[in-house]
């Protein structure tokens, strides 16, 4: 399995608020994350360096994701750890308050893939049926397309397109996606914001 991890803070911001990386755990399977921390509010790069760096640190140490359902619980018991330490970090640091991310994480095995979301980083799949994503984003505008308010051509050039329904750190509790999906011998998978 090979991977490539690769950030840039764009054309508008200061400094990157990105934060992520391929991590391998005891067993050789990979954990994929993504999160970017909320532009606009305090300590998004905080936010989302956190993140990654406690979902890393349990990683490393882990072994035994045999089937998708370890490997579901595994992403659902961390991400709420995550958000339980970022929420209490904003409480305890007022620089911090309102801080939050959004997130993509991928367990990748050689026989399956398992992500989770929160917010509207994505996870795609490319395989011999093409490029599909597989994730849902947790936004106003898609809420907007999917209950047939308004078009997906509208969402484009919605007024209030980055406006979050869902994001990590920001509430005491956090609901999240996650799917699983069978990973074929030249699949790719691809998480971005």
């Amino acid at each position: 399995m090979k991977e490539v991890f690769q950030t840039d803070r764009g054309k508008v911001r200061l400094h990157n608020e990105d934060a992520g990386g391929v991590f391998i755990n005891l067993d050789g399977d990979r954990l994929a994350i993504v999160a970017d921390g909320m532009g606009g509010h305090r300590a998004g790069d905080v936010a989302s360096e956190m993140s990654v760096s406690h979902l890393k640190q349990e990683w490393e140490k882990t072994k035994g994701i045999i089937d998708a359902e370890t490997a579901e619980t595994w992403l659902e018991e961390q991400i709420k750890k995550v958000n339980e330490i970022l929420f209490d970090h904003a409480l305890s640091h007022t620089e911090c308050d309102g801080m939050g991310t959004t997130i993509v994480a991928a367990i990748a095995t050689s026989l399956f893939a398992t992500m989770a979301n929160i917010g509207d980083s994505r996870g795609y799949i490319l395989n011999e049926s093409g490029f599909k994503q597989i994730t849902e984003d947790h936004s106003l505008v898609n809420e907007l397309v999917r209950t047939g308010q308004i078009s997906k051509e509208d969402a484009e050039h919605h007024p209030r397109k980055n406006v979050l329904l869902r994001a990590l750190g920001t509430e005491k509790t956090v609901e999240m996606d996650i799917k699983t999906i069978t990973f074929e011998e030249g699949d790719l998978l691809l998480l971005c914001s």
